[in-house]
């Protein structure tokens, strides 16, 4: 059985949305990301470290993080 979820990946001032399907099984390690999946997680992190902003939004939407200032 799977299910679709988002995974927001953070790194620097970026972060996205990337769209993943989780497995669920009867397993301990249940649920868990397919290889296909985890590449992808991998690539966009990557991709955001590098800045390439481009690359990234090939697996979903970008963010650019901006601080708060408390009050």
């Amino acid at each position: 059985m799977t299910r679709k979820s988002i995974k927001l990946i953070h790194e620097g001032r970026y972060a996205a949305e990337v769209r993943v399907e989780l497995i669920e099984d009867d397993t301990a390690w249940s649920p868990y990301l397919s290889p296909d999946d985890a590449r992808k997680l991998d690539a966009v992190r990557l991709a955001l470290r590098a800045g390439n902003i481009t690359e990234a939004a090939k697996y979903g939407r970008v963010f650019e993080l901006t601080p708060v200032a408390a009050k």
